[in-house]
């Protein structure tokens, strides 16, 4: 079954990939639209939008999918619900196939909320009390972003249409829901305690969540709707919240010992530098920073995974060391995608990264703000040179975990994403920016990021040792806490938090059963035991006073 589904998406990605290239050398785009209903001027309907940037972002969805559903034969070999797993992932791919193909607020509800509950399920898929509260963490603050999305539908009720692409100015309250929507989906500051919750899901599905579907559609959505950007109000909002969220994910990642949570953390770091650069305007560079960083994250997340289920599923990196010494192919290709997430030149990731952090010199002239981004990818570099440290080079292993075992269904899959990314970056970047001009900045500016690099090095050997044990680096700012329980209140009116923490299922479940139907016999054999008039006097009383 996965390699029949894997096959037909690739398929389906060089299909696109077709009409990726007629549509950008051809300047050609196809419409396709379904009336459903039409009420006076007002229709509902399906809209399928075929540009050269859906084509190339869906061709690129498609092709990791397949990929990382190759990579799941192998990964998911001994769980028995192995094949339902394969269906609610292909659900996920195609949520967000109609969220990219649909540039109407009507039909994109489709793919907004398929994201949003397939989400959900693939998250509590181990069915454990860890996975159902980051299941019902994420779940919730997706539901944010969802509302903000139907309540922006009534702007656009009133204006006749649903069709967003066809306006070139949006309102004002219209577009700080449209704003909110995307924070909310791409995790940003105060929405970003679901990003590292999620990963309780299987790793295959957390390679696809963190590349190229959950978080980018955020990122997406705000790139269909860059005429916001045009108002400076929106622009100096979103440029803050986005500096203020590389800055925490970069200090988390440098902290955390998790190794999946430390992956989750750049990849927030990188919509951060997504959402900077299109703060400024640019669409087209932020789109091609989410292509590549779509390549080398899932490249990455399943390099990962490959570690940890050779090494019996420990996570902790302080346990994975030296695994060089196992596994060259993995571990190079690994490093690889190390460098290009730090924007190593002429790696995937450098053409992208470089081209923002200079353009982002060339436009800001806050010394602040600046300072903030150096601050992050400073930050970036730490956290890269510490995991590939510990894990590749200095950390210890116990041999006794490791299988010892390499499957060919695991490795092709990242062979494949790697030779991908070192010829995608400089072909893209030719394509996507043919008019980008010149960016004046001075040689100061220029060399910055290499002066980073080495300072990095030379901090990094320094801190090595340092043992620094603060509590309000490993609970990411305390916004876990500030998303979870501001709205708990404690009172005899409302569910206890310790109820809302345990979810659905605990209490629900045979345990809560039985200490509810305890409390229900407690309960007669007291009615029995008392006088019944005082009772029913009491009853009486109660009535007359909500009366």
């Amino acid at each position: 079954m996965f390699m029949n589904w894997s096959l037909m998406l690739m398929m389906m990605s060089l299909m696109f990939g077709e009409l990726f290239l007629e549509s950008f050398f051809k300047n050609n785009i196809i419409v396709l639209e379904y009336i459903l209903i039409s009420i006076q001027n007002l229709d509902f309907k399906f809209y399928f939008l075929m540009d050269w940037v859906s084509m190339l972002f869906s061709m690129v969805v498609l092709m990791i999918s397949s990929l990382v559903i190759m990579y799941s034969k192998s990964y998911m070999h001994n769980d028995k619900n192995k094949n339902s797993f394969c269906v609610i992932v292909l659900l996920f791919v195609a949520s967000m196939i109609f969220l990219i193909l649909m540039p109407n607020m009507f039909s994109i509800i489709l793919g907004w909320d398929g994201l949003g509950l397939v989400s959900y399920c693939l998250v509590i898929y181990y069915q454990s009390v860890n996975s159902y509260n980051s299941g019902m963490m994420t779940v919730i603050s997706n539901r944010v972003g969802d509302v903000m999305i139907m309540m922006s539908m009534i702007f656009f009720v009133s204006f006749g249409s649903f069709d967003f692409l066809s306006f070139n100015k949006i309102e004002l309250i219209c577009g700080i829901l449209i704003l909110v929507a995307g924070l909310t989906k791409s995790a940003q500051i105060p929405f970003s305690a679901w990003l590292p919750a999620a990963m309780a899901a299987p790793t295959p599905v957390s390679s696809l969540v963190h590349s190229s579907t959950l978080v980018t559609a955020g990122v997406y959505i705000l790139i269909r709707f860059n005429c916001l950007f045009k108002l400076n109000t929106f622009s100096e909002i979103l440029m803050k919240i986005a500096l203020l969220t590389m800055l925490m994910a970069g200090v988390n990642a440098f902290f955390e010992t998790d190794f999946k949570k430390i992956i989750a953390f750049s990849t927030l770091s990188q919509l951060s530098m997504m959402m900077v650069i299109l703060s400024l305007g640019m669409a087209d560079m932020a789109f091609f920073h989410l292509i590549m960083h779509a390549i080398f994250k899932s490249m990455l997340f399943l390099c990962a995974g490959f570690i940890i289920h050779s090494l019996n599923g420990i996570q902790d990196i302080r346990m994975l060391g030296n695994f060089f010494l196992f596994s060259p192919v993995i571990s190079s290709c690994m490093m690889i995608s190390i460098l290009s997430l730090i924007g190593f030149p002429f790696i995937g990731g450098f053409y992208s990264k470089d081209l923002i952090v200079e353009f982002f010199f060339f436009k800001v002239d806050n010394f602040l703000l600046t300072f903030v981004l150096i601050l992050g990818i400073m930050f970036t570099f730490f956290y890269c040179f510490r995991l590939g440290y510990i894990l590749l080079l200095k950390g210890s292993m116990n041999l006794m975990i490791f299988k010892g075992s390499f499957d060919f269904f695991m490795m092709i899959p990242i062979i494949i994403l790697c030779f991908i990314m070192l010829i995608s970056g400089n072909f893209i970047f030719w394509m996507t920016n043919p008019n980008l001009g010149l960016i004046f900045i001075s040689t100061f500016w220029k060399i910055i990021t290499i002066l980073l690099l080495f300072m990095t090095i030379l901090l990094f050997q320094f801190l090595k040792g340092l043992q620094i044990n603060i509590d309000f680096f490993y609970k990411i700012w305390y916004l876990s806490n500030l998303t979870s329980y501001l709205f708990l209140i404690e009172s005899k009116m409302f569910l206890k938090i310790s109820m809302s923490d345990w979810t659905w299922m605990e209490n629900l479940g045979p345990k809560a059963l039985k200490e509810d139907l305890t409390k229900l016999f407690n309960f007669n054999f007291w009615v029995e035991n008392q006088n019944l008039s005082k009772i029913l006097l009491m009853i009486m009383v109660t009535i007359m006073v909500i009366m």
